[in-house]
């Protein structure tokens, strides 16, 4: 099964970085030198994807913009002699092919996957979030897509997550386990509290669905948070006979759903990448030293306070 196709959600209100994004989407918030969306495209290049469905909502053009050319710039560039620059933005045109499709009510992640329906039409589908960004030797949505080839099967990624974070994400219950890191899923259930939680294996943001999801959307009722859960509406595809697998991918991830999380991402790859990692590294270093050496202060003058 060649998955040619892939939805990628950016409607969302960006509520947690406010008041960045009141008029800046939080898919455009940098990851190091390019906006947490481009990272996803670019997972799902290396995994042979060549068409990507954006689903947007009000104040997100930038998004499209990213994706599209700038003549101007290039031009300015150019003739600057900025080779670099405009390379990387040659590179963005040359990636994929997009279409832009509006989400004219933020009604929920399952809602937001439905909208593209026309778009996708009786095949199966990637679903990529860009709250997740995945790294390592096989991009993750190509790992899901394998299972899927084989199994023929709906697939979602999980990672294990301490108890204490678990009601932040969707959950599975494991029917069957297949191997070491792919489960066959009995039930799944959005955001529970640790208590009701029927596994520690929580959704990380990558999908591959069969066109059966649209059907089952389409009469998926509001669930948690007033919304319309893609998680209910594949628990519909379970309850209708169809196979859903979850594979515990492999590699980092790099959470970007919240300022704290997305402000840790920056620091964890920043390390990792070749022309920041000393720099960042030593100031780190720096910022240890400043914290001991306050921290000495303090109880030398609570001492003298004595």
């Amino acid at each position: 099964m060649e998955i040619k196709k892939a939805i990628i959600p950016a409607a969302g209100l960006g509520t947690r970085f406010l008041p960045t994004t009141k008029v800046i989407p939080k898919e455009m918030l940098p990851l190091l030198d390019k906006p947490a969306i481009q990272w996803v495209v670019e997972e799902g290049v290396r995994s042979g994807i060549k068409n990507y469905i954006l689903v947007t909502g009000k104040n997100k053009k930038a998004i499209e913009d990213h994706f599209d050319s700038n003549h101007e710039l290039d031009h300015m560039l150019k003739e600057r002699g900025q080779e670099k620059y405009l390379d990387a933005l040659s590179k963005i045109m040359r990636m994929a092919e997009f279409t832009s499709i509006r989400q004219h009510e933020p009604l929920g992640l399952g809602h937001a996957v439905w909208t593209a329906r026309h778009a996708v039409g009786k095949e199966h589908v990637a679903v990529l979030l860009p709250d997740d960004i995945f790294l390592g030797p096989l991009p993750a949505i190509a790992q899901l897509a394998k299972v899927a080839e084989q199994e023929k099967c709906n697939v979602i990624a999980v990672k294990e997550m301490p108890m204490d974070c678990i009601s932040r994400y969707g959950v599975i219950e494991i029917k069957k386990q297949i191997s070491t890191n792919l489960f066959q899923v009995k039930r799944l259930v959005e955001k529970p509290k640790a208590i009701d939680a029927p596994s520690n294996l929580a959704i990380v943001g990558r999908y591959i669905l069969s066109p059966g999801i649209f059907e089952v959307l389409e009469s998926t009722e509001f669930g948690v948070g007033e919304e319309i859960q893609l998680t209910d509406a594949i628990q519909s595809l379970i309850l209708n006979g169809e196979k859903v697998f979850a594979y515990k991918v492999q590699g980092s991830r790099y959470d970007t759903g919240t300022t704290i999380e997305w402000l840790k991402s920056n620091i964890a790859l920043a390390l990792k990448h070749p022309d920041y990692s000393e720099v960042i590294m030593e100031y780190l270093k720096q910022i240890d030293r400043d914290m001991i050496f306050l921290e000495g202060k303090a109880d030398l003058l609570k001492q003298r306070q004595l």
